[in-house]
């Protein structure tokens, strides 16, 4: 059984009760997604993020092939974390961290991505070919939306 896992950071430059307030509104992610997936929320994004939420989400995630995919909040602190699992969709498991912390000048988004693949080892080298370039894809665009939304990140050294 092959596990994988995707971490990915980035810096930006709001506050982290600004970076909270977008990332815990499911409703948003919607307009971090790249066009050609098709993201359209079902239910559950009608109300401000909490542990226990269910959402349900129809996307075309790989080949125009349209999957519905149930996700869990199953953890959440306000300002520090949350925690979406799959219930139902493409993946065997998913499982997404997705943290805040003050740095410098903003913010750091963390997500870490633990998943796995359906199919066995059908699923094992669909990975390399399909699943890991379009994760790789969808979280830079991710990357360029939040930077467009909300400013790129520069570094300050403040020693005075």
């Amino acid at each position: 059984m092959k596990i994988y896992r995707l971490h990915k950071r980035q810096n930006l430059p709001i506050t982290k009760e600004q970076a909270w307030s977008f990332l815990s509104d499911p409703k948003n992610l919607k307009r971090i997604t790249p066009d050609h997936m098709g993201f359209n929320i079902l239910s559950g994004a009608d109300r401000p993020m909490f542990a226990g939420q269910i959402i349900q989400y129809m996307v075309t995630p790989i080949l125009g092939i349209k999957t519905k995919w149930v996700t869990e909040i199953t953890y959440l602190v306000d300002n520090e974390y949350f925690v979406d699992e799959q219930r139902f969709g493409p993946y065997s498991l998913w499982h997404h961290k997705h943290f805040i912390k003050e740095i410098d000048g903003g913010v750091e988004m963390e997500d870490i991505i633990d998943y796995k693949l359906p199919m066995g080892i059908l699923g094992q080298l669909a990975h390399p070919l399909l699943v890991k370039p379009k994760l790789k894809e969808i979280f830079e665009y991710r990357s360029k939306a939040l930077e467009e939304l909300f400013g790129k990140y520069k570094k300050t050294n403040d020693n005075r």
